[in-house]
Parts: C-alpha cells; sequence; structure tokens
C-alpha cells in the first residue's frame, strides 16, 4: 500500500500552503487556491527540459528528473546516471499562480509540468533542454536560450523565442484581440495557423526563404528604418531600407512578427 505524505515547498509558502504526493515515484501535486478560475505557472530553469501537457484537471502537477515523462533513450555503454530525481525545486502558489524554480545551488532537471487546459505559461530555460507544450489554450510565453521550442495542439495567443534552436508551433485556435511573436537567431520558424486567421504579418531572415501557403498580400515597399541622421559633414547620405516583408493575410487583423537570422519561415494554413 502507497504511503501517503504532504511536502511543503522551500519552506516559505503562505501557511497551510503545502503540497501533496503519493510516494516518491508520483507526481507533486499543488492545489490551486481557486479551482474554477484559469492558473498561470511560471517556469524558470537554469538547466533542463521543459514540457508541459494540458489536461481536464483543476491542479497543477510537476514530475521532475528520472520520474519525468518522456526520459532520454539509455546510454549505449551500459552506464546509468545516478541522481535524486529533480535537482533541487521551489515551487510556489499563490491566487492561482505556480512559480516553479531551479534551486541555484543544485543544478537542475528535465521537468513535465501538468496543468489545466486554459493555463497561461510563461516558461523559461537558460540550457540544456527542448521546451514543448501540448494541448493548452491560454497566453503562452515561451524563451529558451540554447534548445528547440515546439507548441502542439495549441490555442490563444504565442510569443517563442529561441537563442539557438527551432520554433515549431502548431495552433489548432488562436485569440483573435492578440498579436503574436515567433523568433529565433539560429534555427527555422514553422508556424502552423488556423485557416480562417486574421493577421498583419512581418516577416525577416537574414539568410532562408519565406514560404506560405496562405495567400498572403504584400504591401510590395521597403520601409526606411534608419536614414542616418541626413546629410553628413563629409557630404554623404545614408538611407537604410529594411527587408523585412509586411503583408495581410485574410484582410488583416493583429499584428503577428515572425523574425529569423539563420533559418526558413513556413507559414502554414491549418488543414
Amino acid at each position: 500500500m502507497s504511503k501517503l505524505y504532504v511536502l511543503c515547498i522551500a519552506g516559505v509558502l503562505l501557511a497551510g500552503a503545502c503540497v501533496q504526493a503519493e510516494d516518491s515515484d508520483q507526481a507533486v501535486v499543488v492545489p490551486l487556491h481557486d479551482p474554477a478560475r484559469p492558473a498561470t505557472v511560471h517556469a524558470h530553469l537554469m538547466t533542463g527540459g521543459i514540457r508541459v501537457h494540458g489536461e481536464d484537471r483543476k491542479d497543477i502537477a510537476v514530475e521532475t528528473g528520472n520520474h519525468a515523462r518522456e526520459p532520454k533513450p539509455p546510454r549505449t555503454d551500459g552506464m546509468h546516471r545516478l541522481d535524486l530525481g529533480g535537482g533541487g525545486l521551489d515551487i510556489r502558489e499563490e491566487n492561482n499562480v505556480v512559480t516553479i524554480k531551479t534551486d541555484v545551488f543544485r543544478g537542475g532537471g528535465d521537468v513535465t509540468i501538468l496543468v489545466p487546459r486554459h493555463a497561461s505559461l510563461e516558461l523559461k530555460s537558460l540550457s540544456g533542454g527542448e521546451i514543448s507544450v501540448e494541448n493548452v489554450e491560454g497566453d503562452i510565453e515561451v524563451e529558451n536560450l540554447n534548445g528547440a521550442i515546439r507548441l502542439k495542439d495549441v490555442g490563444g495567443s504565442v510569443v517563442a523565442h529561441s537563442l539557438n534552436g527551432e520554433v515549431v508551433a502548431d495552433l489548432k485556435s488562436i485569440d483573435q484581440s492578440k498579436p503574436m511573436s515567433f523568433s529565433t537567431m539560429n534555427g527555422k520558424i514553422d508556424v502552423t495557423l488556423p485557416g480562417d486567421v486574421k493577421a498583419n504579418v512581418s516577416m525577416k531572415t537574414d539568410n532562408g526563404e519565406i514560404l506560405s501557403d496562405f495567400d498572403v498580400k504584400l504591401d510590395g515597399s521597403a520601409k526606411v528604418t534608419d536614414s542616418g541622421g541626413g546629410r553628413q559633414s563629409d557630404g554623404t547620405y545614408h538611407v537604410h531600407l529594411d527587408k523585412t516583408l509586411h503583408g495581410t493575410i485574410n484582410g488583416g487583423g493583429p499584428e503577428y512578427k515572425f523574425r529569423s537570422f539563420n533559418g526558413q519561415i513556413l507559414i502554414r494554413k491549418r488543414k
């Protein structure tokens, strides 16, 4: 029979705000202050990947280390890693906002977070893993310094930035009132949007193609982003024309930005 225990996170939570789990092979479950209201999750890791899955639930569950979903494949030399499972996490809940941070003294590890489908997310990782989100419909903000970003069957609005890694997003629905942004320094941007989306789009890549199966109406103009201060003392005159493409989809709407320095930009119509 499993033993039930109560874990008080970090010792600095509000009085009585503890989380409950069963044995060490189960997720840490964080109750929400008001399960009837949408939750917000802030997950900031020093190292390690973040995976978020939306479910029909009224709390937040966190799985770490060896117990996180989708483990890495075993080593071919027969060796296996020994650790404590999570590398040290600080988890806090206050008024339906759950904050998950890495213990800076103990490093990190991969984290899987199970959330209600309509949660909003702010996810950040500095190094060591991919950030993925699936089946979540809320405001999603993702930043990954060294790793890919993958969003599948999400809804709402998205702001996603990777320094070194591709950004792939499949949106099954959108919040038509909000802008979105997808950017990376090194990697492709591959975004799938509902066929009836209405947006003003700006698209720029320094090294790569821009492709879409939407009927994008380009405005055909090159915009001046820097006049160089006008006529210089040596008699020269400098004007910089921005190579960003501007256009509209289905008549236009909120602004959607797509920016890659080294990689393709693909804007797909959801089938």
